[in-house]
């Protein structure tokens, strides 16, 4: 049997999908790891621990799968975004990998924005963010003046996966594009952008095209491991450009709606670069020649993590959202906004939060459920409004991942307020499942990256919009378009 080693390297742990050429999974494996929080907004991570965390998934496979080792035919992974890694002249790591999700560098993003002007949408399509990491790399020339002077390698997570298992510098486009450092349209790295912040270009690693071979499993590795074949490594993709892979998002009337702890309302543009001003996330795809746009709801799973934990604890999630369905759409005038940790599409602001509009006393706890299962669509909404108002997309579908495909009255909530069909994966694996792909593709099982998704993506049955749902889910929005500008004067 010939398989392909799909790699997730995610916040919190790293998980191997091992998948065979009919699409089946095989067999999966994780490790955990932690994260360090030296003080309020820090958010790091030893890249020796991702290291560990491989090194397990690999032990394990080779233990449950009799024939892992004569198999494995190719490798590539999937990675969380953004996160700052920092090498010396002996590939040495120097300090914790700064997190995506550390925002102490709200000064550098002004300091971006101030020397690039227009230059910064104009080369790098996007705003300068604290998640970005670009910023990460002016805190440590401003904040480590004597760990910047060792520095002779930037890398992403994922790519520093795969400096440990080939001994090369690599990455890929779609990670690439969320650095603030890449030229976007033209495909690779600004000169212009790395000079005027002391950047030598020498720092950053060789950018290509998701599905290229960047080397193969070095010997020390084959010989641990017991791995019999020459291994090929593929340079994987930015974890949301993998998630679509694995989602089947390849055409631009199809988008993803992906609901975990944060949101995202993602939609293939190909070859297309329209113009969002930076209200979108616009990101070179994991597919050849191609672009993603995206936006993001800081607040989705989260917002009824927080719910369901302060008014209704003792109760399990099922229980808490069995009742909504008797409850109307629009839940009879309650609106939640899900901006309790901020917001950052359309609205780029970190000190708005959530509200509940509308309460009287005919309210019960499934309103409210409801409301904030709507809250979180509306944000989402907001996303594909835009794409349909600039772009002039229209979705004929939806794919549903994460928590918001879990249940049917949240996915019949969807297709209402998106007003186009959904569809669930029959098996969700995630970003996993695209670094597969990729890895499936570049090994030559398939032709093209479409006949590979015929084999590798499954969907439930569809569910249709119900007309009179979309009308007053209509309605509905215009009044939840109408909260953010008035809560913000009395923030």
């Amino acid at each position: 049997m010939s398989y392909v080693l799909g790699i997730d390297l995610g916040t919190s742990s790293l998980k191997g999908l091992l998948v065979d050429q009919s699409g089946k999974v095989v067999a999966s494996a994780s490790a955990d790891y932690g994260l360090i929080h030296l003080q309020p907004g820090y958010s790091e991570q030893y890249p020796s621990d991702w290291v560990v965390a491989c090194d397990k998934v690999f032990e394990e496979l080779v233990e449950t799968v009799s024939d892992f080792t004569t198999g494995l035919e190719g490798i590539s992974f999937s990675g969380q975004m953004h996160s700052l890694v920092l090498l010396d002249e002996n590939s040495e790591v120097l300090r914790p990998a700064i997190l995506w999700n550390d925002t102490r560098t709200t000064a550098q993003c002004r300091t971006i924005e101030e020397k690039l002007g227009d230059k910064l949408l104009g080369i790098t399509r996007n705003l300068a963010l604290e998640g970005f990491t670009l910023p990460k790399i002016l805190w440590v020339q401003e904040n480590e003046p004597e760990v910047w002077s060792k520095v002779r390698q930037l890398m992403l997570p994922k790519d520093y996966l795969g400096f440990y298992l080939t001994g090369n510098y690599h990455t890929d486009l779609s990670d690439a594009a969320g650095t603030l450092l890449l030229d976007v349209e033209k495909a690779e790295w600004s000169e212009e952008v790395a000079n005027i912040f002391d950047i030598p270009l020498s720092y950053l690693p060789k950018a290509v095209g998701a599905s290229e071979q960047v080397g193969t499993v070095r010997a020390e590795l084959k010989e641990r491991f017991g791995l019999q074949k020459e291994v090929t490594v593929f340079a994987g993709g930015a974890d949301n450009a993998c998630a679509a892979v694995g989602a089947g998002i390849l055409s631009s009337e199809v988008g993803m709606a992906s609901i975990g702890t944060s949101g995202v309302f993602l939609s293939y543009e190909g070859k297309e670069t329209p113009d969002y001003e930076g209200k979108l996330h616009f990101f070179n795809h994991a597919l050849s020649e191609s672009y993603y746009s995206m936006g993001v709801t800081l607040a989705a799973g989260h917002s009824l993590n927080w719910f369901r934990d302060t008014f209704a604890k003792e109760q399990s999630f099922s229980d808490l959202l069995a009742p909504i369905s008797q409850i109307p759409a629009g839940s009879d005038g309650l609106l939640f906004t899900p901006y309790i940790v901020g917001e950052r599409t359309p609205h780029v602001d970190s000190s708005i939060r959530g509200s509940f509009i509308g309460i009287d006393t005919s309210h019960t706890l499934a309103h409210f459920s409801r409301s904030v299962l709507e809250g979180i669509t509306f944000s989402l909404k907001d996303s594909q409004r835009l794409m349909s108002e600039v772009a002039g997309k229209t979705f004929t579908r939806i794919v549903s991942v994460g928590g918001g495909a879990k249940n049917k009255d949240w996915l019949q909530m969807q297709a209402d307020i998106f007003n186009a069909e959904i569809v669930a994966l029959t098996a969700e694996q995630g970003p996993g499942l695209g670094a597969a792909m990729l890895a499936a593709l570049g090994c030559g099982w398939f032709k093209d990256i479409e006949s590979c998704a015929e084999t590798f993506v499954e969907y439930t049955e569809a569910v249709k919009p119900i007309p009179e749902n979309v009308a007053v889910y209509a309605d509905v929005y215009e009044d939840y378009k109408r909260i953010y500008p008035n809560v913000k004067k009395i923030k």
